[in-house]
């Protein structure tokens, strides 16, 4: 199993913070993972599994890691994939949408972060997922109902609904996971 690798690109200006002060982002990762990141500060990360890795599927996890960092998540947030098994990484790229025009991209990304960041929040807020609106892409970290909730809502900004419509949405999708909670919490211990 050691010796598997995976390549990430990420921006040239987000490599000090992946490495982090004293390289103590890197490593953390490396040892809570079980993978060896060797960056270059071009931007280039290479992650090799090593002999501490559970098994080849946190070459995935590492890779997603590293890459919500390069995208615009704090090292914190993005930890939150190490802490929460359930959690997985997400991103929508403008460009695989919009093409090169930036006046799109520009425009959308306006409609997303919305004035003094409003929008981004309550999709954070209602989702219970974070969100972060970074380069030409959407980056959204959560479990799967929360990142799925949280994409929905940003499809629907880029198809053009009214923020309205969106936050009825995320209102609607908000209540209904705060009754799944309760009913987990409700339903009677099963008879044997």
């Amino acid at each position: 199993m050691p010796g598997i690798d995976s390549f990430v690109r990420i921006p040239k200006e987000r490599v000090g913070i992946l490495i982090g002060p004293e390289g103590k982002t890197k490593q953390y990762i490396e040892n809570k993972i079980g993978a060896r990141l060797d960056v270059d500060t071009e931007g280039s990360i290479t992650i090799t599994l090593t002999e501490k890795a559970a098994d080849p599927s946190v070459l995935l996890k590492a890779k997603d890691i590293v890459t919500a960092i390069g995208r615009g998540f704090t090292p914190e947030t993005a930890f939150r994939l190490i802490r929460n098994d359930d959690d997985i990484y997400d991103m929508v790229d403008l460009r695989l949408i919009f093409g090169r025009n930036e006046s799109d991209i520009k425009r959308i990304k306006g409609r997303l972060i919305g004035t003094d960041g409003k929008t981004r929040k309550l999709i954070e807020e209602l989702s219970e997922a974070d969100v972060v609106v970074y380069g030409h892409t959407v980056g959204i970290i959560g479990s799967f109902e929360q990142a799925d909730t949280a994409r929905n809502a940003v499809q629907m900004i880029i198809d053009g609904c009214q923020h309205n419509t969106v936050y009825k949405y995320l209102q609607r999708k908000r209540t209904e996971m705060k009754k799944e909670k309760l009913e987990l919490w409700e339903k009677p211990p099963l008879k044997r």
